[in-house]
């Protein structure tokens, strides 16, 4: 392919078209928000927490559904409610019995997505239940544009007002309440920024496909850098790549956007586990190698 054919294939389907712009600039924002959460979902071992506060949002989403239609403030509402009645409600059952949070979380995750699904069947049709379930990134308009920039404006400056306690209630939780520092904040803070941005990528990704974005760049680059900072940079960068990759494949091969764009992220943790240089399989096995023949 000569240079200036390459140019089109990347270039003109943002040129040409406003809603491939409106997409292109969502997922960005999508990937700066969730980029830094993901890496603190990693680190703190909650990785699962984000998938199953994807699915949590269905039940209020459809509820705000079927109450005004497909408006994206009761919708969004409606999604936030449902995902933190249910972080509140595993993380209940969780002190209040011996079961693990993951296994709280797992449980009451499938619960609202069924019911999700079966409110959305009352009245919806099996579009509106794609729709909720895989997104359509095509289809962002205005308003969801600036709810999605909203939200991850929001985040990055929390997380940049509470970042030591973050940091520091993920690696050494102990700590922080040895010194009376705010461990329950911070990690309830937490909470709310994940769903917060689980409900602002549902409007694009759907429930099932919007904690791609967020786990799987900063899974992958886990395996590139240990410091936190670059951790999260890295995570953004590799989810913003995976976004244009993502919609690039969808338009020229004519595939749904959101599946694409998850699989593109999925590609870079797929050769981050196979090339990474901090802990990449092939990266450990030269390194034990070079140790043998010392």
């Amino acid at each position: 392919m000569r240079g200036g054919a390459m140019m089109d294939w990347w270039w003109q389907p943002f040129a040409e078209f406003a809603f491939m712009r409106r997409a292109l600039v969502a997922t960005i924002a999508l990937a700066l928000g969730s980029g830094p959460i993901g890496c603190l979902l990693v680190l703190r071992r909650m990785s699962l927490v984000g998938d199953a506060l994807a699915h949590a949002v269905l039940p209020g989403a459809a509820a705000g559904f079927l109450l005004a239609g497909l408006s994206l403030t009761a919708m969004s509402l409606g999604g936030f409610v449902a995902a933190l009645v249910v972080a509140l409600a595993a993380g209940f059952v969780t002190r209040a019995t011996p079961q693990r949070e993951d296994a709280s979380f797992a449980a009451f995750y499938l619960i609202a997505l069924a019911l999700g699904v079966l409110l959305v069947s009352l009245r919806g049709s099996q579009v509106d239940l794609m729709h909720m379930l895989f997104g359509s990134v095509l289809a962002v308009d205005d308003a969801a544009l600036l709810q999605i920039a909203g939200v991850a404006s929001a985040t990055l400056l929390a997380l940049a007002l509470m970042y030591r306690p973050l940091v520091v209630e993920s690696f050494d939780p102990g700590f922080l309440r040895s010194v009376n520092g705010p461990g329950a904040t911070a990690h309830a803070l937490l909470l709310v920024l994940l769903v917060a941005n689980m409900v602002s990528a549902f409007q694009a990704l759907g429930t099932l496909m919007a904690v791609g974005l967020m786990m799987l760049p900063a899974a992958a680059a886990r395996f590139w850098v240990a410091d936190l900072p670059a951790m999260a940079a890295l995570s953004v960068a590799l989810g913003a790549g995976g976004a244009v990759a993502g919609l690039l494949l969808s338009y020229h091969v004519e595939l749904p956007s959101g599946p694409c764009i998850v699989l593109a992220c999925g590609a870079a943790y797929l050769l981050s586990v196979l090339f990474g240089w901090r802990d990449g399989i092939a990266v450990r096995r030269l390194r034990t190698a070079r140790h043998l023949k010392r």
